[in-house]
């Protein structure tokens, strides 16, 4: 009876320490905001700083948008970004692009204006709502909203979107204000994508 017992009792710890080690390395904004805090990239460089960027973008790539949103919000994200060189900050974009995103640069730009100045509207929305939300407290989990996140894109800018054109604005913008339009850009994808833009009402 001991050495059932405590055959059992290795072979639940067993199955404990595995779930608890795949939760750790699981893709989510928590995980991602325990690897933002314990590092500082401007303690580093060489071989350890482009392992950390690496890492950073890996780990970016396999979360789901809704944990990419949250994990942007994070008070430390803005510290690392502040750290990164522009050439950095392009690479990382380069590396992290969802699949689909330059098709999708190409169908907004075949969409009625209307369609256009709806789907910004909209994507802003979502942002500011998932933003607030973090900020209330309302959405659990380990994320810290940080105090000097990327304001929403003001009227006048998101004019300046439709008007030009988002792949033109895109193209000619710099790595620092491409970071900042990441996250609507992924939030219009999500629209088109999922049909919610060419349905009638939300």
């Amino acid at each position: 009876m001991v050495y059932a017992t405590a055959g059992v009792m290795v072979v639940w710890l067993l199955a404990w320490g595995g779930f608890a080690l795949s939760q750790r390395s699981k893709a989510s904004a928590e995980n991602m905001a325990l690897y933002l805090r314990s590092i500082d990239l401007n303690k580093l460089s060489g071989k350890e700083r482009e392992r950390a960027l690496r890492r950073l973008a890996d780990q970016m790539k396999a979360l789901p948008i809704d944990e990419r949103r949250r994990t942007r919000l994070e008070s430390e994200w803005n510290r690392w970004f502040d750290a990164m060189t522009e050439e950095e900050k392009s690479a990382y974009l380069e590396t992290t692009l969802p699949s689909g995103f330059k098709q999708m640069l190409s169908s907004f730009e075949q969409l009625p204006e209307d369609k256009r100045k709806r789907a910004i509207g909209d994507a802003v929305k979502e942002l500011k709502k998932a933003r607030e939300a973090i900020e209330n407290g309302d959405d659990p989990g380990g994320v810290r909203p940080g105090t000097n996140a990327p304001p929403e894109l003001s009227p006048q800018l998101q004019k300046k979107i439709v008007t030009i054109g988002l792949n033109a604005y895109y193209s000619s913008s710099s790595a620092q204000s491409k970071v900042d339009l990441a996250p609507l850009l992924e939030e219009i994808q999500r629209s088109m994508e999922n049909g919610r833009l060419f349905r009638g009402g939300r």
